[in-house]
């Protein structure tokens, strides 16, 4: 999808998703230290909006006005300060060495694409930063709900981990969250990346 597709989806007054954080993201995250951390398709903002009432500096980049405009709005009723920046993030090049985080979640693009943020990720985190990335596994088309529908976007444990040299990869595996549907609650299946630079 294109931006003007994602302003389009978040053209509503309703979010889209939640205002609550990732549930994976806090997991992983809650216990880090604030520092500088970037949020990659960053949509409306939520996991940037609990990370920056947590103490960190943020930068949140996305592609949709919209979006960040939803962003703006929830981190304002929170108190919250982000850097909101809207650019597209399969060219945006993030400061070098300079984030003690870096988070990509539910960012679903074609492999080569996602190589070249992910690399991008790599060089922007600190010595020592964390790169946390979660998104749709492909495993969900057959033992999941939700999420795209095309193969060729959704993720593996190896697709993400193979773009991340000069990292330590702390974390690399399929996880599962509840979800509700008019069917009751199912489960969907994503990839959990965590790496650290040395």
């Amino acid at each position: 999808m294109d931006s003007q597709e994602w302003d389009q989806r978040y053209a509503g007054t309703e979010l889209v998703w939640t205002a609550e954080p990732n549930r994976f993201a806090v997991a992983e995250l809650q216990d880090l230290a604030p520092g500088r951390a970037l949020d990659v398709a960053a949509g409306e903002g939520r996991n940037a909006v609990w990370l920056a009432a947590r103490g960190w500096q943020v930068t949140a980049v996305d592609f949709s006005a919209a979006g960040l405009d939803k962003g703006r709005r929830l981190a304002q009723a929170r108190g919250a300060a982000v850097d909101w920046v809207r650019a597209d993030v399969r060219d945006y090049q993030p400061e070098a060495a300079s984030f003690q985080l870096v988070l990509v979640a539910y960012l679903q693009l074609r492999e080569a694409e996602l190589d070249g943020v992910l690399r991008r990720a790599v060089t922007a985190l600190a010595p020592g930063g964390v790169l946390l990335v979660v998104g749709h596994d492909v495993t969900n088309l057959t033992e999941g709900t939700g999420g795209p529908p095309d193969p060729a976007v959704l993720y593996t444990p190896e697709s993400i981990t193979r773009s991340l040299g000069g990292l330590t990869v702390v974390r690399a595996e399929r996880v599962r969250r509840s979800v509700a549907t008019a069917d009751g609650h199912r489960e969907a299946v994503d990839t959990l990346v965590r790496a650290i630079r040395d």
